[in-house]
């Protein structure tokens, strides 16, 4: 549980052999939009699964930098309450590659 702006965000992360599934959820933990990256050369290949009204550079942004950085798959879910705040979206991000670096 992370808090951002006077927003509680719980995020899981799920290490597989081959890649990530990560879920970020503000209030209870449900499946939201969701996108998935594959790296496998110098850019990634990024489809949109379930797609979002407003977040979707964010789940973009995630799952692409979790894929180029892992040479893996990153599958990203997101389910906020309202639009994020540019500095939140920026926090969530350093807070999520921090715990897959950690890892």
């Amino acid at each position: 549980m992370v808090n951002f702006e006077s927003r509680t965000f719980s995020l899981k992360i799920q290490k597989f052999e081959n890649g990530y599934f990560v879920s970020i959820t503000e209030g209870n933990d449900k499946l939201g939009s969701m996108i998935v990256s594959l790296a496998t050369g110098p850019t990634p290949t990024t489809t949109t699964i379930i797609p979002s009204r407003n977040e979707s550079l964010f789940l973009r942004l995630i799952a692409e930098r979790i894929s180029t950085r892992m040479k893996g798959i990153a599958l990203v879910s997101t389910f906020v309450q309202k639009e994020l705040e540019t500095s939140t979206a920026k926090a969530l991000m350093s807070e999520i590659m921090e715990m897959i670096e950690n890892e």
